[in-house]
């Protein structure tokens, strides 16, 4: 039946007469004259005997004289149909009405206020005229009305009593008429369930809800706020409607739930209290609402675990990790920012869902670890302080982002050992090889980097190389350029000065220097650039920097060094 169309509903027939008469004019009626002008489109249940029913209306005489009026008093009338607490006429013309359905009612006076009336309101024998609009429908062995809007496809968890839960609601009446929302004031709705701090159908409402999940609840007034109603929004006897939307929930005994997304099938070392972690991560709320990622920076979140630098929560859902792991920390409010949240973003007790990416992690006290990946057979000769090398590298991140490689270039590596050439963890890790021999270093960030990183290498990071020595030479001790194999000469002046002219020019100098190299008398400090070495000993030697040595300025290493010390002693 559409709504708005007038349909004159004769419940009984009137008495006897030739024709029924217009609406206007109806005559003496035997029963209720019902217009049914309004009817929603919707209509979840029908008024019937017994039923408990609060509506407005106003009443009129058939001259349209004002009466008696509900929106006069501001407040509806309440009553159980079908039980003589009302006029009989008003008794049947409400039955079969919908929530929010109107009526036109006329009430002949056997059914009204009959001969007698109502002393100075209404006359004996009138007929009355009831414009109607029902509000609430209810009865005493109704039960909460539960529907399900929308539920999440995963739900691991559901509400239960003495769980703390945070939620938005839009409360209306029966009729539609609102008169709360969680939304307006832009604030979830936090309370504990099952503990007496809601009303009991809201208490049972949430029950089983999964967080996300959406719920629409009907109330009845028996186990909302009763006869008393609440303020000015809420009338006695009214039924609560809620749409419900359960933003997160926690019980105060919960720690931390971990989910493991990814492990990887290596994992040889689990992060335990102390040590240092890098580690992305994005950070929701319990309804997917992201309020912070380490990706939108860039940047890795570094940091020790097990030391109270981070929120309890973390520090406890990072303890176990490896490196590469995926891995989901649920934290509840207790153990992370508690009942005053933090910021704008994270709400007082929310419940926090990490979804981390260890990217490395190292103790301060590791060393550098050093896997051999291959040795050759009958290595007796290997590297030691001084010496120089040639070695091809690979170095990358523990994620296996790459950052360098000697492969890029036309000639491996080469440093002088012990010279600070090269981060303190890759020279140890040189330390000890024999030409050929391949390993794997891991190496710490203080034996690398360090904190402040360097270019095209994070702070912090863990350093991973591949290293494969080709060659060695042997050294020279610190501070040398040229050493004997035995005992220098003892005229060595005249037998470097070649054609005895009594100095000795950087040619003279220079071609006495190989001499010695080639008959395997002494060495030179191992170098790309033995003409180098070999200018930086004459320039030593020159020490008045003239172009040519003298006999008294040419004094051996060994000698400058015993001077030093008997000048301190």
């Amino acid at each position: 039946m559409a709504p708005g169309s007038t349909i004159l509903l004769l419940i009984l027939l009137f008495l006897s007469v030739p024709a029924a008469p217009a609406l206007g004019d109806p005559g003496p009626l035997e029963d209720v004259v019902i217009d049914r002008y309004y009817i929603p489109k919707i209509c979840l249940r029908e008024v019937q005997m017994g039923d408990f029913i609060r509506y407005h209306y106003n009443g009129t005489f058939k001259d349209g004289k004002k009466f008696d009026s509900s929106y006069d008093r501001g407040a509806t009338v309440a009553g159980v149909v079908g039980v003589g607490r009302l006029i009989t006429g008003m008794d049947r013309g409400l039955q079969g009405m919908c929530v929010n359905e109107r009526r036109h009612l006329i009430v002949p006076p056997h059914l009204g206020y009959g001969s007698i009336g109502v002393a100075g309101l209404i006359p004996p024998d009138a007929t009355l005229y009831f414009d109607v609009v029902m509000l609430d429908i209810w009865n005493k062995n109704d039960k909460l009305q539960i529907t399900t809007l929308s539920k999440p496809e995963h739900c691991n968890r559901t509400v239960e009593n003495s769980d703390f839960v945070r939620y938005h609601y839009n409360g209306t009446l029966l009729d539609g008429t609102p008169f709360d929302s969680s939304y307006s004031k832009d604030s979830t709705y936090d309370t504990y369930v099952g503990t007496g701090w809601l009303i009991k159908g809201m208490d049972q409402g949430l029950l089983g809800m999964c967080a996300g999940e959406k719920r629409s609840i009907i109330i009845p007034p028996f186990l909302a706020y009763g006869e008393k109603g609440y303020g000015t929004a809420i009338p006695p006897q009214a039924s609560l409607v809620f749409s419900v939307l359960l933003v997160d929930f926690h019980n105060p005994k919960d720690g931390v739930f971990l989910e493991h997304l990814e492990v990887p099938e290596s994992c040889k070392r689990r992060a335990v209290t102390g040590d240092f972690i890098r580690y992305h991560y994005n950070g929701t709320l319990m309804d997917g609402t992201l309020f912070d990622s380490s990706y939108s920076r860039n940047h890795t979140y570094n940091t020790y675990i097990g030391k109270g630098y981070i929120i309890p929560g973390m520090d406890q859902g990072l303890q176990g990790v490896c490196v590469g792991e995926r891995r989901r920390v649920v934290v509840p409010p207790h153990l992370a920012y508690g009942e005053n949240g933090a910021g704008t973003k994270i709400p007082g007790s929310a419940v926090l869902i990490f979804d981390v990416h260890i990217i490395d992690f190292h103790n301060p006290a590791d060393p550098v670890e050093i896997e051999t990946v291959y040795r050759p057979e009958g290595c007796n000769v290997t590297t030691r302080d001084r010496d120089f090398v040639r070695y091809h590298y690979n170095c990358s991140l523990l994620d296996g982002t790459k950052l360098f490689s000697s492969h890029d270039y036309e000639k491996p590596q080469e440093v002088t050992l012990g010279t600070n050439k090269v981060i303190e963890g890759l020279n140890s890790g040189l330390l000890n090889m024999c030409a050929g021999e391949r390993r794997v270093l891991i190496i710490p960030p203080h034996l690398g980097h360090g904190e402040s990183g360097a270019r095209g290498v994070p702070g912090s990071a863990v350093l991973r190389f591949e290293v494969e020595l080709i060659s060695m030479e042997e050294g020279v001790p610190e501070g040398y350029l040229f050493i004997w194999h035995g005992d220098p000469p003892a005229n060595l002046y005249e037998q470097m000065d070649l054609n005895k002219d009594g100095e000795i020019p950087a040619d003279e100098f220079s071609t006495f220097i190989k001499t010695q190299v080639v008959e395997g008398k002494g060495r030179l400090m191992p170098s790309s650039d033995p003409e180098k070495v070999i200018a930086d000993m004459f320039q030593n030697q020159d020490r008045n920097q003239d172009g040519k040595i003298t006999s008294e300025e040419l004094k051996l290493k060994s000698d400058e060094d015993q001077e030093k010390i008997h000048e301190e002693l």
